[in-house]
């Protein structure tokens, strides 16, 4: 077998790291489990990346296609994020949740704060304006975090089985009604 560079082992490692940390979290994942799903000796593991704190944190991140946000008129925002969310992929959902069941480790929950700032409230402040815009930005914020505790955490069936136009529809109007209040 042909010996792999270093920057090829270290990309082996962060890929598998990322499959295993998505599917099963922080807490339930091994630097072995890592090493053996890469194919490496779990020493270069920790030769490489130092700890699995710090490989998990390059390798959990979470972003939104925030491009379909902006091609909405304001009045539309609600539905539209709503519908982005929903169509968001399994990458998506399985690093939010290994962030939140991570957690309990101050660093993890760092990145689950930069996480919420950065795709939820700073693309919707974007779109705000008025005195109230990074306040409402940021209840819009909790609503849609809310939504993805319902279906990703706590795995809401009822919820899960309903079509998403009817959630986009319902719940976008509640977002809306936050995102421009009637006065």
């Amino acid at each position: 077998m042909a010996r792999r560079t270093a920057s090829a082992t270290r990309e082996s490692i962060r890929s598998a790291a990322s499959t295993l940390f998505r599917q099963q979290g922080y807490a339930g994942t091994s630097v072995r489990e890592i090493a053996a799903l890469a194919e490496v000796d779990p020493a270069l593991v920790i030769r490489h990346f130092g700890a699995k704190q710090v490989l998990f944190l390059e390798t959990m991140h979470v972003t939104l296609d925030d491009e379909p946000l902006f091609d909405v008129p304001i009045e539309s925002l609600g539905r539209r994020f709503i519908e982005v969310l929903l169509d968001s992929d399994e990458d998506v959902r399985g690093a939010y949740l290994a962030l939140v069941r991570g957690s309990a480790e101050s660093e993890i929950a760092q990145r689950l704060t930069t996480v919420h700032n950065e795709t939820f409230v700073a693309p919707l402040r974007n779109r705000l304006s008025g005195p109230d815009a990074d306040l409402r930005a940021r209840l819009a914020a909790a609503l849609v975090g809310g939504l993805l505790y319902a279906l990703w955490v706590v795995g809401d069936e009822q919820l899960l089985a309903t079509d998403h136009a009817d959630i986009a529809d319902r719940y976008g109007r509640l977002l809306q009604d936050i995102l421009t209040p009637r006065d």
